[in-house]
């Protein structure tokens, strides 16, 4: 037996190899980049359920892709990008063929079907649904306008995002960075511009973890001192029977107008059915928690197999973030315009820092325009008046999410 030729063999055929070979240092900067967010999940808890995970797929794919461009086809390896561009070439005998994926691909593009085919963020939705009191929405409706001008970033970022050289495509999948919403934010990416879904995922969650920062600014900058200390009086009570037929006219309603949205709302409302029906506490319980863990572990290890080195690494990344940090701030500026004129509508009676909440980002949005108004009064309780552009600020990306996907899915 020959020891040394079988130990050279090892060497040669390893990762490590990998490394010297041409592009492995896109790779090895990948493995960084992954420890760096795992850093931010770990330590700092920026969004630490998705970070970890998508950080983990990050580097668990940066470490199996030197395997897969060893051998192509490597059974060993977790992901094979190779695969998902014959699955989105039209030219390719495989071309929307997930038999193909489930034949030759790995453990990560197994669970990747779930990202491609629009099932983990519709399920996150779902458990969403079932974990959020659409009450505060339900006794002030007027929230919805609020809700609607949180997506101001969103098309504003989408129109930026096609000057400076993006597809109709992909700069709707940036633009809806500027809702705040993870989910949302992958389901439309997956369908329109897969290949900028490590980008685009990694943004929508930092920015939604970094709320508490970017916000506060944005909100003193844009509110008097005495329009941040309105005290808004005690919404009305919402009846039960209000809070079933809720999500149950909305499904109707939106879903007819705009039949690409009922996928996303379609769950969403079905979850929120299970939490205010009062017949179905276990499938409500079941959503909120079983489902909605077992789907997020899914979700972000899978969205985290697509940033590959070769592909993250590029200067559209940097793009990308820029412009989603445009497209939120720009929502959030939105939202509160919004809510200054209501508040100069109603003489004072609502207080325009709840317009920052109609980003998407439940219930953190809400919290922070709770935290600023208690800075400046410490009476001020505006979480259950913020909870209202809150949730409308789900049910618009959304709808702006359908309306972009209707234009550009073809």
């Amino acid at each position: 037996m020959d020891i040394i030729g079988t130990l050279k063999g090892l060497l040669t055929d390893s990762g490590f190899a990998s490394l010297m070979a041409e592009g492995g240092w896109q790779n090895l900067a990948m493995i960084v980049i992954a420890c760096g967010l795992l850093y931010l999940g770990i330590k700092k808890r920026f969004e630490p359920l998705l970070l970890v995970g998508i950080a983990f797929g990050c580097l668990l794919v940066n470490i199996s892709w030197f395997y897969s461009k060893l051998s192509s086809g490597n059974p060993d390896a977790l992901f094979h990008q190779d695969l998902w561009d014959a699955f989105l070439d039209p030219s390719s005998p495989a071309y929307h063929s997930y038999g193909t994926i489930l034949a030759h691909g790995g453990l990560l593009d197994i669970l990747y079907i779930g990202v491609k085919a629009g099932i983990y963020p519709c399920l996150i939705f779902m458990g969403v649904g079932a974990m959020t009191d659409f009450g505060p929405l339900i006794a002030r409706p007027s929230s919805l306008i609020m809700g609607a001008a949180a997506q101001l970033g969103v098309f504003i970022a989408f129109f930026g995002a096609s000057l400076i050289g993006f597809t109709g495509a992909q700069s709707a999948s940036i633009g809806i960075i500027g809702g705040a919403d993870g989910p949302t934010a992958i389901f439309l990416t997956t369908k329109l511009a897969p290949e900028l879904l490590g980008a685009i995922a990694v943004a929508a969650y930092s920015y939604m973890a970094l709320i508490p920062m970017i916000q506060p600014p944005i909100m003193k900058a844009l509110t008097t001192k005495k329009e941040r200390e309105i005290v808004m009086k005690q919404a009305r009570e919402v009846s039960k029977t209000e809070k079933i037929l809720f999500p149950i006219i909305v499904t109707i309603f939106v879903v007819l107008l705009l039949p690409s949205t009922a996928p996303l709302i379609g769950c969403l409302m079905l979850g929120n059915l299970f939490r205010e029906c009062g017949v179905t506490e276990r499938l409500s319980d079941t959503a909120q928690n079983s489902l909605m863990n077992i789907v997020t572990i899914f979700l972000g290890t899978s969205v985290g197999a697509t940033m590959i080195g070769f592909r993250f690494l590029a200067l559209d990344t940097v793009k990308i973030i820029l412009l989603g940090l445009f497209a939120f701030s720009l929502s959030t500026v939105g939202g509160l315009l919004v809510g200054k004129l209501m508040s100069w509508l109603s003489k004072g009676k609502i207080n325009p820092l709840i317009g920052s909440a109609g980003v998407s980002a439940v219930p953190m949005a809400a919290r922070v325009s709770q935290d600023v108004g208690r800075r400046y009064n410490k009476n001020n309780y505006l979480l259950m008046h913020a909870m209202g552009p809150n949730v409308a600020g789900v049910i618009g990306s959304a709808i702006a999410a359908g309306f972009l996907l209707k234009v550009f899915g073809g």
